[in-house]
């Protein structure tokens, strides 16, 4: 089996597992006539990208419905929006599978592959979960920046990477955003993620946001 398919037919995490299903089974009421993905979340982009972007989990309603990470969702209208902005996308939109959404040097992923309730995966369930990021990782050679959004993402990211064998971020990595690390040629960003928790309060603005991609856009040139 491929990473992506051995990734959709975990069942790690029993809490996590059941939770999506009932979410699917449920629905929110916007979407009833739809068929809810359910399952565990792969990775979305390029076999073999430079940018390399970490997220928390997927949305309950958004990547556990469409099935796509970051799809669905105000988050990912912002990621998007960013990447499309940055040379990153050849559209500014993810609605779903099969809308033209192309991703350029790319890939998109999360430290969690289930919606977890209230966005809150506990401990076990993120540790039970990183061997797939871990896998990730060794995988993509070609990674010059690595983007992190939140601090969970931002932590689970780092722990990845050592476990993955790659050489420690410099200076000793505290998540803020807009911070920077070296691990030689690679380069990893913070940034606040794009929660509607952080958008609608102001704390992350479109500004900020676009301004770490901008940052990314410029290290890896055109």
């Amino acid at each position: 089996m491929t990473l992506r398919q051995r990734i959709v037919a975990c069942e790690r995490c029993p809490r996590l597992r059941a939770h999506c299903r009932e979410v699917a089974r449920v629905k929110r009421r916007a979407y009833q006539d739809e068929a809810y993905w359910g399952r565990p979340v792969p990775p979305f982009g390029v076999r073999s990208p430079r940018l390399l972007v970490v997220g928390l989990a997927p949305g309950a309603h958004g990547a556990n419905r469409t099935g796509r990470i970051f799809t669905g969702d105000g988050s990912g209208d912002w990621l998007y929006r960013a990447l499309h902005e940055h040379g990153f996308a050849n559209r500014a939109e993810s609605t779903r599978k099969g809308d033209g959404l192309k991703l350029v040097d790319t890939i998109v992923t999360c430290v969690a592959r289930c919606a977890p309730p209230q966005n809150r995966p506990s401990a076990v369930e993120l540790d039970a979960c990183r061997p797939w990021l871990v896998e990730e990782i060794r995988s993509y050679r070609r990674v010059a920046v690595v983007v992190a959004l939140g601090k969970i993402g931002f932590d689970g990211l780092r722990r990845a990477w050592a476990e993955a064998g790659r050489a420690p971020f410099t200076p000793r990595p505290a998540f803020g955003h807009g911070a920077q690390f070296e691990s030689g040629a690679v380069t990893l960003l913070a940034s606040y993620h794009p929660s509607r928790q952080n958008t609608r309060t102001g704390k992350l603005t479109r500004a900020m946001f676009h301004g770490v991609f901008r940052r990314a856009r410029r290290i890896l040139g055109a």
